[in-house]
């Protein structure tokens, strides 16, 4: 009898030890640590700044926890210098124990990191650095991308260009580095599978800030001007696209973050008439991005932008991923795992989940081409 009694003490302990909340077991493990890598200082200070708002908005508005944990962010500035990204990014891994790395802004510095992320099999979550190789050609296991690939908006817009727009002949002027590259060759393959032509290219330094030699090369009887630049450069380039006498005779074209947010803040009249192709905007018209909006402004006094909303819907994701692994971040692998099925059902920019096709690359290496979902939700946009 007491063998028995004993026998059901034991199986109602365990069935208690077992019910106990696994939130109360995540706290005990301390908050989930995640380092932050953006551009902080130098060029594009701005731009990391905007980067930075709209993360901590999204865990500002989740109060600062998921899956039962605390959720501490070291932040680290990566100067937009591939080899100081990938200091930075040591320090938070080796030295602060991070449990996962998000941010970053140049496709130079997501080159740069994928080999360390797959080296220390630690999660590295890429909302804005967008190069096209990294779940293409030369897939990273460790990486995960929540954003985009650099040619992913120009694959449609070329299409556009050509068959809506009418321009056939087109001259291009992008930054000189991978992202200027990717979202340049992105345009130019639809716009000639389409019957047009790339007649000139242009590349500009990172660090330039007179466009004058490159304006002046110009072909004048092209149909149109592709631009390609990010953060200060836009402005200049904008400017003194005017100040040469092209605006309003060459129409201007380009990548979308030539005319993002964080760009039209600053440009005047000089940015009108400017058509460019990009996945999200603050004049998004849906309840939730208007309620995004509002929020981001209250609390910032500025419109998002483009690099503030993906951060933003990056540090959604994550919280998704570590509420299904139920706060269980020291388990990299089903970390990881998780953090590519992450789902936001609502976010400013519309539902956000991976694609089947790239999970199956990030999980097998394999070889694919821009994503068809994507790529198809963006023509659609284009011809409303």
């Amino acid at each position: 009898m007491r063998h028995t009694r004993m026998h059901r003490f034991l199986m109602v302990l365990a069935a208690a030890v077992l019910a106990a909340p696994a939130a109360a077991l995540a706290a005990e493990r301390g908050p989930v640590k995640i380092g932050f890598l953006a551009p902080l200082s130098g060029f594009f200070a701005q731009t990391g700044k905007d980067m930075l708002n709209g993360f901590e908005l999204a865990l500002e508005e989740a109060g600062g926890q998921a899956g039962g944990r605390k959720i501490e962010v070291i932040v680290e500035d990566d100067e937009a210098v591939p080899a100081t990204g990938l200091t930075k990014s040591r320090k938070l891994v080796e030295k602060d124990g991070v449990n996962v790395v998000a941010g970053g802004l140049m496709a130079s510095t997501g080159y740069a990191l994928a080999p360390y992320a797959d080296a220390q099999r630690l999660p590295f979550i890429y909302p804005v650095m967008a190069p096209d190789d990294l779940t293409q050609r030369k897939p990273a296991k460790w990486v995960v991308r929540v954003g985009w690939s650099g040619s992913q908006n120009s694959h449609p817009f070329g299409e556009y260009a050509c068959k809506t727009m009418g321009y056939k002949k087109v001259a291009t002027i992008g930054a000189d580095y991978a992202f200027g590259w990717e979202v340049v060759g992105g345009f130019q393959r639809t716009l000639e599978e389409n019957g047009g032509q790339i007649v000139q290219k242009l590349w500009v330094p990172l660090n330039a800030q007179d466009f004058a030699p490159y304006l002046s090369q110009i072909k004048r009887d092209v149909d149109a001007v592709y631009m390609l630049f990010i953060g200060a450069q836009n402005l200049r380039a904008l400017k003194q696209y005017q100040d040469f006498g092209l605006t309003g005779k060459i129409p201007l074209i380009g990548g979308g973050v030539f005319t993002d947010e964080s760009v039209l803040r600053a440009a005047g009249d000089e940015a009108l008439g400017t058509i460019t192709a990009m996945h999200y905007s603050a004049a998004l018209d849906t309840p939730t991005n208007k309620r995004y909006v509002q929020a981001f402004r209250a609390k910032y006094g500025k419109l998002p932008s483009y690099y503030s909303t993906d951060l933003y819907v990056a540090a959604q994701g994550i919280m998704d991923a570590i509420k299904s692994v139920t706060g269980d971040v020291e388990n990299s692998a089903r970390f990881v795992a998780a953090a590519r099925k992450a789902k936001v059902a609502d976010s400013p920019a519309g539902p956000v989940e991976l694609d089947e096709r790239m999970v199956e690359l990030n999980r097998h290496g394999q070889v694919v081409d821009t994503l068809d979902r994507v790529l198809i939700g963006l023509r659609e946009r284009l011809e409303m």
